[in-house]
């Protein structure tokens, strides 16, 4: 199972200047959840705005640099080999950026989308591709109400191919 994690703004905006807009911490208790245990794909720049591998996954930069080196980490230079690299797993995560969602999108390459939707439009320099519901079916939903914790509502959606 290949799935894109993602979290997007009800304008469908991921991050400006390669950070998070938002702080929701149960989102991220959630990815922490989701993704410990498996690989988890991600661009260079994602993987520059994290600063550093995450425990207890395994991680595969896709970069075209030849020459890109992390210790801990496996280098890809295609969305391809970074799924070759991850093929024993059962569950891949594809964690971003925006190209890296796109891409294996357009490839066909993706069977679920785990989005979490922040009930709130933000000004963004990067955004999710728009999701095709001609393509995608909803699973599943569950919504939240902002709380002390976390200053916006937010849901958390599974999508699967049609």
């Amino acid at each position: 199972m290949i799935t894109i994690i993602a979290a997007i703004a009800n304008n469908n905006a991921l991050g400006k200047d390669n950070d998070l807009i938002w702080h929701l911490p149960a989102d991220l208790k959630r990815f922490k959840k989701v993704t410990s245990g498996h690989h988890i794909l991600m661009g260079r720049n994602t993987f520059e705005s994290i600063g550093k591998p995450l425990p207890n996954r395994t991680s595969v930069i896709i970069t075209r640099n030849n020459d890109y080196f992390k210790d801990g980490c496996f280098i890809a230079n295609s969305i391809e080999e970074a799924l070759e690299i991850a093929k024993e797993d059962t569950d891949i995560f594809i964690i971003g950026g925006a190209q890296i969602y796109k891409q294996a999108i357009e490839k066909g390459l993706v069977d679920r989308l785990d989005i979490t939707v922040v009930h709130h439009e933000f000004e963004a320099d990067v955004f999710f591709p728009e999701i095709d519901m001609n393509v995608w079916k909803e699973a599943s939903r569950e919504n939240f109400m902002a709380d002390a914790k976390n200053k916006y509502d937010y849901s958390f959606v599974s999508y699967v191919r049609k």
